[in-house]
């Protein structure tokens, strides 16, 4: 490269300062005035010069406080509205938050299934069920036995000498 193609003309201040590997100038605008960059080189020159976020730092001291085990969507509840300020103050990155975000949504499907099969299994009851036909008529055919079995014998036995009736 020769000294009169490094000097920046008159005409290429609109355009960013970046050069590529080869020596090529990038075509784009200019995006920050001080470093002369466009939007995609000022960002990458941005995240360079911060240092990288540590993924394995313990933040169980402030994500589960007094949480102890997530037995309710409200204990989910506010699991995630803690995340969500670390991930906004910068303490933790947003590939690591996905990732537990992803973790109790597990939790809060599996609390779903378990009340299914609570909800599904037959409850045991304490006392056998009684029923009690005293109040039922006496039956027609005089079996003596009440219930709904014979009042429906009773029904149909009738309604068959009903229908014999008609048609005789």
């Amino acid at each position: 490269m020769t000294l009169a193609s490094a000097k920046p003309s008159s005409a290429n201040h609109s355009r960013c300062r970046h050069f590529t590997a080869d020596g090529r100038r990038c075509r784009l605008a200019v995006l920050d005035t001080r470093s002369h960059l466009c939007f995609r080189h000022s960002a990458l020159s941005a995240a360079a010069s911060q240092p990288p976020q540590n993924d394995s730092e313990d933040l169980s001291a402030d994500l589960l406080p007094e949480l102890s085990e997530f037995n309710s969507g409200v204990d989910i509840n506010k699991f995630l509205a803690r995340l969500l300020i670390l991930v906004t103050k910068g303490r933790i990155s947003p590939r690591r938050a996905s990732v537990l975000a992803y973790i109790t949504n597990q939790l809060l499907h599996s609390h779903r299934a378990i009340a299914r099969e609570n909800h599904l299994q037959p409850q045991q009851q304490s006392q056998p069920l009684i029923f009690d036909y005293s109040d039922w008529p006496d039956p027609e055919d005089g079996s003596g036995i009440k219930g709904p079995a014979a009042f429906r014998r009773a029904t149909l036995a009738a309604a068959l000498r009903d229908q014999e009736k008609t048609s005789s």
